[in-house]
């Protein structure tokens, strides 16, 4: 038995060739693995409800995916992780049930491609227009960092279908964008306004009907996508004023980044004291993190320092870790925020 669940306690039987055990208890790779001693299983106390995601070492120091357990997670990166349920984890109501399968329901993708200027290479993303698209009217807008993963692993666009036919937002224009070097673009960049401004602004409006003003745009990441959406609303809040930050990793700081080697478990949290010097007044902000990884402490505290600063906002967390199923889980809730009626 790969792992056995008894009330909150949770027991990982390693495989043959298991030499640890790492997953969303231990950072991951930010703190040590849990050895394996003599081939014995490892029991450990995790929240009630919780996802927990696991991965073991071989001798080598390799991940590998544990083959007695066939429960995959929402993972677009690695094929290794595997999932525990510490009883039911609570999925959000409106992920459950058929989506619809009536096509004037849902919305329509529109590809984009197209060669960088501020950031060299072949450029890549999605532009999704609701159902009943109308060019002669004016949609709000958010600019998804990561557009790949939230159109296909987040399924964003269909959130927005589900929502919309049942009578529950405005509808919206959801621009996916997808970044080339997320750890140089993405950790407190300026230049990513300008590729922003340049490049994808230009274009979407372009070519769709998309408010032009601060107040119909937003700007919507997760982990680091979470930390650049707000570090650039803030700087060009005549240009953005709605943030969507899920797991926002606010360990971060200028100096932390050298190349596309970044610092986000040291750096200190420079953007949360920037924005207690200079309060984002005009801003509106979604934050959410899960209770199973590190960023949680820091994304506690800058929801802390927006209510102190009586910044509009809404903070939830999530008994899970910094994965995809945190995120498609928070989505909703974000999405109903920010747009619902």
């Amino acid at each position: 038995m790969a792992v056995s669940v008894a009330g909150t306690h949770v027991t990982f039987t390693p495989p043959t060739g298991a030499t640890a055990l790492l997953g969303d208890f231990t950072d991951w790779l930010k703190q040590p693995p849990l050895p394996v001693v003599g081939g014995q299983p490892i029991t450990l106390t995790l929240p009630r409800g919780a996802w927990v995601e696991y991965a073991w070492l071989d001798a080598a120091g390799q991940p590998f995916a544990d083959p007695d357990n066939s429960q995959k997670s929402l993972n677009p990166w690695w094929n290794y992780p595997r999932a525990a349920e510490v009883g039911e984890y609570p999925r959000h109501w409106l992920w459950q049930g058929d989506a619809t399968n009536n096509p004037a329901q849902r919305g329509e993708a529109h590809r984009m491609a197209w060669e960088g200027r501020v950031f060299s290479g072949k450029r890549r993303g999605y532009v999704y227009t609701p159902p009943g698209y109308d060019a002669a009217r004016s949609y709000p807008v958010y600019y998804i960092q990561d557009g790949v993963a939230f159109y296909r692993t987040g399924k964003l666009s269909e959130l927005l279908d589900r929502a919309l036919v049942r009578d529950l937002i405005d509808p919206a224009i959801l621009v996916f964008v997808e970044p080339l070097d997320r750890n140089a673009e993405y950790y407190l960049n300026e230049r990513y306004f300008d590729f922003l401004q340049s490049e994808v602004l230009e274009q979407v409006e372009q070519r769709f009907s998309v408010s032009r003003e601060a107040a119909g745009r937003g700007l919507w990441g997760a982990s680091l996508g979470g930390l650049i959406s707000l570090y650039t609303a803030w700087q060009h809040p005549d240009v953005f004023s709605k943030v969507i930050s899920h797991s926002g990793a606010f360990i971060a700081a200028p100096d932390g980044r050298q190349g596309s080697t970044i610092d986000t478990t040291s750096a200190g949290e420079w953007l949360r004291e920037q924005l207690q010097l200079r309060p984002p007044t005009d801003l509106q902000l979604s934050l959410d993190t899960g209770t199973l990884e590190w960023l949680l402490s820091p994304n506690r505290r800058m929801a802390a320092a927006l209510q102190d600063l009586n910044i509009r906002h809404q903070y939830r967390e999530y008994p899970s870790g910094h994965n995809w199923v945190t995120w498609q889980n928070a989505l909703p809730e974000a999405l109903l925020y920010m747009q619902g009626r």
